[in-house]
């Protein structure tokens, strides 16, 4: 067992950001001769900042309308305030205030502006409940309305503004998180999720390699979605996760498979065969006999992205891979005596011990040609990548880096597509505790 660390995340970009906004947004008070104030600009900046820049542009317009919806009603109402004195400071006037947010956000709604909404009110409340009556209300309105607008300005610009050096978008980077998606070390980080989703945005040729089935990967990372085909089954399949297809598949032939399924029942195990049709991951199954088969197949079964029969699998398809789990000693018997027989020619097999499940092990049968490799330099040539680089949070694969945590894992991917630059050697790190 690994001991239990406090991960304490550092100071990000958006932090860095947010502050040397709200210096501008002074910065830009004192140029104006103290005019204005500048409280509402910073808002606006803090509001604007985001960890994303993807529809910054969108975002900034938005706000932008959302200022003149606001300053258009809460100019109407300081022109109307004064011809009715028994408002003054009374009870009655915070009452309309509050009753004159529904046109404002109703107004959004009907240009369908609805993300505009909040600084429609916010600039609406900044003049209406602090407008001094012996202001011009026209000045009054447009100062307040101009403070917002530098704020969504200068949040703007910081937005779309790059502190690093030329993007790395000829290199094909993949990643290897599968200890995180288990829960292992720091798992995958808020902090992770942002920074991919920001490199994935700037153009990052970036994709993941897992041993687990795709619906096991969009399971442990449900809030990334790679642009480029993932690698996964250790190098089984390439499986597209915004077409729902796999453009590459290493399969066992139909007449070997039904070799392979014959010799394992004959000595008494179930079955889970994993085959591709028409794009549709199925899993056929026998009687399920022991307790982590059961458990599995309940907590499997459920998901929507895979799809179990309790049938014979038909005999003329090709199969993807073929698994077992029984108790450790069975399993391993199971693997020398597929090792000695003549049906192991053209196979690869990967054997693990459960982490769920006390006494058992995994046995999973692949094609020979089904790896991490050969799958890469597929994916390579798919997209004419100039070169590869692989990190990984477990030892298991043979990668440029290795990392015990995935935010480690995250900043050298960061680093590496900011700085773009060949590095002479490869970073010595120690290897992460084996785990499948």
């Amino acid at each position: 067992m690994e001991k239990s660390r406090i991960h304490i995340p550092h100071i990000g970009m958006r932090i860095i950001k947010s502050a040397f906004g709200v210096l501008i947004c002074f910065a830009i008070y004192f140029i104006r001769g103290k005019q204005g104030t500048p409280f509402y600009s910073a808002l606006a900046v803090l509001w604007c900042i985001q960890n994303q820049t993807k529809n910054t542009v969108q975002n900034a317009l938005q706000r932008t309308v959302g200022t003149g919806i606001g300053a258009a009603y809460g100019l109407i109402y300081i022109l109307i305030k004064p011809r009715v004195p028994q408002l003054g400071d009374s009870f009655l006037h915070y009452c309309i205030i509050s009753i004159a947010l529904i046109p404002i956000i109703y107004t959004t709604v009907v240009i369908k502006q609805k993300k505009a909404s909040y600084f429609s009110c916010v600039v609406f409340l900044s003049i209406v409940v602090n407008h001094l009556m012996d202001e011009n209300p026209y000045m009054f309105v447009a100062n307040r309305s101009l403070d917002t607008l530098i704020g969504i300005f200068v949040g703007l610009v910081l937005n779309s503004v790059s502190f690093h050096g030329e993007y790395d978008r000829d290199t094909l980077f993949i990643a290897d998180v599968d200890r995180a998606m288990d829960g292992l070390s720091t798992g995958i980080t808020p902090f992770s999720q942002i920074m991919i989703k920001n490199m994935l945005e700037k153009g990052m040729q970036l994709t993941f390699m897992t041993l687990r089935t795709p619906a096991g990967f969009l399971e442990g990372m449900p809030d990334i979605k790679p642009k480029l085909p993932i690698i996964a089954m250790d190098g089984a399949i390439l499986y597209d996760t915004k077409e729902n297809r796999y453009p590459k598949v290493y399969v066992i032939s139909a007449e070997h498979a039904c070799n392979i399924e014959s010799f394992i029942r004959s000595r008494g195990f179930n079955i889970f065969t994993t085959i591709i049709l028409e794009d549709v991951l199925i899993i056929y199954y026998d009687e399920l006999k022991n307790t982590a088969e059961i458990d599995i197949y309940e907590k499997m079964h459920k998901s929507p992205y895979r799809n179990y029969l309790n049938k014979e699998r038909p005999k003329d398809h090709p199969v993807v891979y073929i698994m077992c789990v029984d108790e450790t000693r069975k399993i391993e018997q199971l693997e020398e005596d597929i090792k000695r027989s003549d049906i192991y020619e053209e196979l690869k097999i990967l054997s693990y011990p459960s982490d769920d499940y006390k006494g058992y092990s995994y046995i999973k049968i692949y094609s020979k040609n089904a790896s991490v490799q050969n799958m890469t330099d597929y994916l390579k040539n798919m997209i004419d990548a100039k070169k590869v680089v692989t990190l990984s949070d477990n030892d298991r694969n043979k990668t440029d880096y290795c990392y015990t945590e995935c935010d480690r894992i995250v900043r050298k991917l960061h680093h590496l597509f900011n700085f773009k630059r060949r590095e002479k050697a490869y970073e010595q790190c120690k290897p992460a505790k084996a785990y499948r």
